[in-house]
């Protein structure tokens, strides 16, 4: 719940912690203890009576709305969602079936009405599953690495492969004449496995790297080689370990039925594991430490690893089917009420595979869940907003913001008159304790920034900036899709009070153990009060958004100021 803004019985409570502190005085040895605790306690009272003064009033709808949000119900969708019996809600799978259905028969117990495909709340979404065959393998002399767990081909969707070469290890691949470095010189690369380190060096700012495009252009240069095949082995100083890139290309892939890959020419690209990698240098004369060592000086030069590899890539494709559920809540106004509002999560995780569930407890169950906490309230308020309210529970986030991109050019409800989004995803930082901080992903592009502002003073919050910009997450969830269309969005993400340096460590460490992994469940030392508080920011927005004279705007400092409600022009990346 927000901060009260009446202060009457904290001013009483300070006037009494006051009287009785000049009665213990700190010179008194049996008041020294009792009359620290007393100031503490009188020095919060009056910090809280403070910011009651001066933080912004709900309205009474506001609040019964917050009121209406309850850790109870966040916790028992959440529990349901991410329960054994609905398999990791694959996109695709029975698992995302269930889930769908399931959402689908709180949005009509909610009363609401269906936006989905021929009067039902589902919009069928077709996808493309590909899935690796057991004839999928990559052999060098007597040895065969595991598929999934010592090597996994990037899946490429442009069919099969079967190649074969010598193997030469290039180091980073960089070939900089100026600086007098050529990872490349003397070899012969046509027909070759070309073993590479991925990049930057040591050394080499990262930034840097970045804007060079430098990985891009080494690729080009390699493929245009005649390379057989790329494959990519860790220096141990990468963000994410080849181990970790092979966990998530050796499951099944989804895509739209249309979606191309790469084209023909383009040879296969392999991750191999370190474990795999020091098999790659078995033959060679020099260890793959050796190897990484002489691979980060300017005076490398290419290492024969002296072996011959054969690589197969085998697929089984077949067409799949998931769904979008969409619901609304129709506005009171005679004219307002044709815009909307539109709430969005995604409901998918990576579904169920070789007998592992992929819960997805944190991503997304809990979004998904307050953002059904927020059509709950909102179909039992006494007093209806004045915009409708569109919620959409969007299928296909993990393989590529699939579900949001299909709703967005096959809207069901017209995008020109979509006044804002707001959108529900994330790592679950909420759960870390009282929400205190929150982060407001698109503030800075549109007056919702604003808002968002006021709401988290009525809560003691404090809204910062992006703390990860080199991840780019505006780009990486639902909401995106949203602007790509024109539309002003929010994405918000709570997290405790504290240094963020704190929480953002707790952030990395459980991507490292539990992000995309079974291992995403709910937690017994989970903090339901801050979903809570989630649900409850995302509610007040809402009504003040449907509230407005005017729909939500672009600021003209962002790159996408000119954009207008139902823009089909592609955007181009920021560099």
């Amino acid at each position: 719940m927000p901060i009260s803004t009446s202060n009457d019985s904290d001013e009483i409570n300070l006037n009494f912690l006051e009287n009785l502190m000049k009665f213990l005085s700190p010179h008194r040895p049996q008041g020294k203890a009792l009359f620290a605790l007393l100031v503490v306690l009188a020095l919060s009272l009056r910090s809280l009576a403070q910011a009651a003064a001066t933080a912004p009033a709900l309205s009474p709808i506001e609040t019964e709305l917050v009121e209406k949000i309850t850790i109870a119900s966040i916790k028992d969708m959440t529990t349901s969602l991410s329960s054994p019996e609905m398999e990791g809600r694959g996109t695709g799978q029975p698992g995302g079936d269930k889930a769908a259905n399931w959402i689908a028969d709180k949005f009509k117990s909610y009363g609401m009405k269906p936006l989905g495909d021929k009067g039902s709340y589902l919009q069928k979404v077709e996808f493309k599953e590909i899935t690796t065959t057991p004839e999928t393998s990559f052999t060098f002399g007597e040895k065969t690495l595991a598929y999934g767990t010592e090597f996994a081909f990037i899946p490429q969707n442009n069919g099969n492969k079967n190649v074969s070469g010598e193997m030469v290890f290039v180091s980073y691949g960089i070939q900089a004449k100026q600086s007098s470095v050529d990872m490349l010189e003397g070899a012969n690369l046509a027909g070759k496995v070309v073993v590479i380190t991925e990049g930057p060096p040591p050394g080499f700012p990262k930034k840097n790297w970045e804007e060079q495009e430098a990985s891009r252009n080494i690729m080009i240069n390699l493929v245009r080689s005649g390379a057989a095949a790329l494959v990519f082995i860790g220096d141990g100083k990468e963000d994410r370990p080849p181990e970790e890139t092979i966990s998530y290309v050796s499951r099944r892939q989804i895509t739209l039925p249309n979606e191309e890959g790469y084209p023909p020419q383009v040879p296969p690209f392999v991750y191999v594991s370190t474990k795999g990698a020091e098999k790659l240098f078995a033959a060679s004369g020099v260890t793959l430490a050796d190897a990484l060592k002489k691979g980060a000086t300017r005076e490398f030069k290419p290492i024969d690893l002296k072996q011959r590899a054969k690589l197969v890539a085998k697929y089984e494709v077949k067409k799949v089917v998931g769904n979008n559920v969409v619901g609304y809540l129709e506005g009171s106004d005679a004219k307002l009420k044709t815009e909307a509002v539109l709430f969005s999560a995604h409901y998918d995780a990576y579904g169920k595979e070789n007998g592992k569930i992929y819960y997805g407890a944190a991503d997304n169950a809990l979004g998904t869940s307050e953002m059904l906490a927020v059509a709950d309230a909102y179909s039992k308020a006494s007093q209806k907003p004045k915009r409708s309210m569109v919620f959409v529970a969007v299928t296909g986030e993990e393989y590529g913001l699939y579900g949001s991109k299909y709703w967005a050019k096959n809207p069901t409800w017209d995008i020109k008159k979509v006044a804002a989004n707001l959108n529900l995803d994330g790592i679950g930082s909420e759960v870390y304790g009282p929400v205190k901080t929150m982060v407001g992903y698109g503030a800075e592009h549109s007056s919702l920034g604003g808002m968002l502002d006021t709401v988290a003073k009525s809560y003691g919050i404090n809204v910062i900036p992006d703390p990860m910009p080199d991840e780019k997450v505006f780009y990486r969830s639902d909401h995106y899709s949203f602007v790509e269309r024109g539309v002003p969005a929010l994405m918000l993400l709570g997290a405790p009070a504290g240094e963020k340096e704190v929480w953002m460590k707790r952030i990395k460490d459980w991507e490292k153990t539990d992000y995309h992994q079974p291992g995403d469940t709910i937690k017994p030392t989970w903090a339901w009060e801050g979903p809570e508080t989630v649900a409850e920011v995302m509610a007040i927005l809402g009504w003040r958004i449907s509230e407005a004279d005017a729909m939500p705007n672009w600021l003209p400092t962002s790159r996408f100021g000119k954009l207008e409600r139902g823009n089909t022009k592609e955007i181009p990346e920021e560099k």
